[in-house]
């Protein structure tokens, strides 16, 4: 479920080609209250974002749904954030952290799944 998070958007930055700002776009778009209010509103009826957004949940069963909820903010922070580092880089012309999308990618999955399957700390 996770890869079908991810690898659409790191897919769709590796045929821009270099150099793109679309994911430094995504990001400020991401900050901005109202437009990101905008981008949830037209994103969430598509069905294939609420299949795998139900995918994903029903894997997180077992999670709380405020913790659920955080847990899903971190992750699309992740992926947007870590897709404009490459971004940068690639438009820089430095070093990037990662070979190629694809491994950016497969390091994404990685992570955000130890994010989403990470313990709860119980609150006092």
């Amino acid at each position: 479920w996770v890869g079908c998070l991810v690898r659409p958007f790191t897919r769709h930055l590796d045929a821009l080609g270099a150099p793109t700002w679309y994911a430094r776009f995504r990001a400020q778009v991401m900050a901005d209250p109202a437009l990101y209010r905008i981008t949830v509103e037209e994103s969430l009826p598509s069905p294939s974002l609420r299949l795998l957004v139900d995918g994903v949940n029903r894997c997180l069963a077992g999670l709380p749904a405020d913790v659920r909820e955080a847990r899903w903010a971190m992750a699309r922070h992740v992926i947007v954030h870590m897709c404009v580092e490459r971004e940068r880089a690639l438009a820089e012309g430095t070093p990037t952290l990662h070979p190629s999308w694809d491994d950016l990618a497969s390091s994404l999955i990685d992570a955000i799944v130890g994010l989403l399957q990470a313990p709860v700390t119980p609150r006092s």
